[in-house]
C-alpha cells in the first residue's frame, strides 16, 4: 500500500501534469506585497508555493487566495539560514514536481542605524536575506527551467538601491546588488529561455513602513500595484522581458513635511 503522503504527491503531481498548470514560488507571501502577489497568481490560475517564517500569515494568504491546499503548499522558512534555499526548492518539487516562476519578494530592514552601529548579526540578516537568498534560489531554479527552456524569475526591489539615505546604506547596498544581478543574470539566462526581471517600487502602503503625520499614506503604492506589475512581466509575450521596472507615486507622499 502507497503511504497517504506519498499519495498525496503522486496525485498531486499526476494533477499538474494533466492539466499543465503553472507553479509559482512566492517568498515573503505571508503579508503585504507578497500577499498581493499570491493572490493576484492564484487568481490568474497560478498553484503556489508560500513562504515566510509564520504560519497563521501564510494561512490567511491561502484562504484569500481561494486555492485548494493541494495547489497552495505552505513552507516555513527563514530565508536567512544558508540551508532554507535548497529546503525551500526541495518541498517545492517533491509536491508539485516542477517550478514555472521564481518570485524573491521576501526583505528585511532593521530600523534605521548608522553604519559604525549596526551589529554583525544584522548586516548577516541584511544581506543574507536580500541578498543571497535571491541569488540561492535563482540558481535552484535555473537548473530547473533549464531542462525545459523557459521560466521567470521576479526580484522584488527597493527604491533604496537608487535613493540612499543614512542609516540605510546595508540595506541600500543589498538592494543595488539584487538589481545588478538581475541585469547580469538576465545576460546569462536569456539563452535559456527564462525571463529575469526586477521590479523597483517607491513608498508602498504596507505595515513595514510606521505611521507618520508628515506622510500622506493616500498617495503611497499599495501592494496590489507592486503585483499587477509582477503579473504584467509573466504574462508578457515570449519575446519580451521587461528587465527593470520602477515604480512610483503618482502624487509625492511626503508633500506634507
Amino acid at each position: 500500500m502507497v503511504p497517504s503522503d506519498v499519495a498525496g504527491v503522486i496525485l498531486s503531481s499526476l494533477f499538474m501534469s494533466r492539466h499543465k498548470t503553472k507553479v509559482a514560488i512566492v517568498t515573503g507571501a505571508g503579508r503585504g506585497i507578497g500577499r498581493a502577489i499570491a493572490v493576484r497568481m492564484a487568481q490568474a490560475g497560478y498553484a503556489l508555493v508560500l513562504v515566510a517564517r509564520s504560519f497563521e500569515e501564510l494561512a490567511e494568504t491561502r484562504r484569500l487566495s481561494g486555492l485548494e491546499t493541494k495547489h497552495a503548499l505552505i513552507v516555513l522558512v527563514d530565508l536567512a539560514e544558508p540551508d532554507a534555499p535548497a529546503n525551500l526548492f526541495e518541498a517545492s518539487l517533491n509536491h508539485y514536481g516542477r517550478i514555472d516562476v521564481l518570485i524573491n519578494n521576501a526583505g528585511w530592514a532593521p530600523p534605521r542605524t548608522p553604519v559604525v552601529k549596526s551589529s554583525a548579526s544584522d548586516l548577516d540578516r541584511i544581506l543574507a536575506v536580500n541578498l543571497r537568498a535571491p541569488i540561492m534560489l535563482t540558481q535552484l531554479a535555473v537548473s530547473h527551467m533549464a531542462t525545459r527552456k523557459r521560466g521567470a524569475i521576479v526580484h522584488i526591489g527597493s527604491e533604496a538601491a537608487r535613493n540612499q539615505y543614512a542609516g540605510e546604506a546595508v540595506y541600500s547596498s543589498a538592494k543595488a546588488g539584487l538589481v545588478a544581478f538581475t541585469h547580469a543574470s538576465f545576460a546569462e539566462f536569456r539563452a535559456l529561455g527564462i525571463r529575469t526581471s526586477v521590479i523597483i517600487p517607491g513608498l508602498t502602503d504596507t505595515v513595514l513602513i510606521p505611521h507618520n503625520k508628515r506622510l500622506d499614506r493616500s498617495a503611497m503604492l499599495r501592494p496590489d500595484d507592486i503585483a499587477g506589475a509582477v503579473m504584467s512581466v509573466i504574462e508578457s509575450p515570449a519575446g519580451v522581458c521587461a528587465v527593470e521596472i520602477a515604480l512610483r507615486p503618482a502624487r509625492d507622499p511626503m508633500a506634507r513635511r
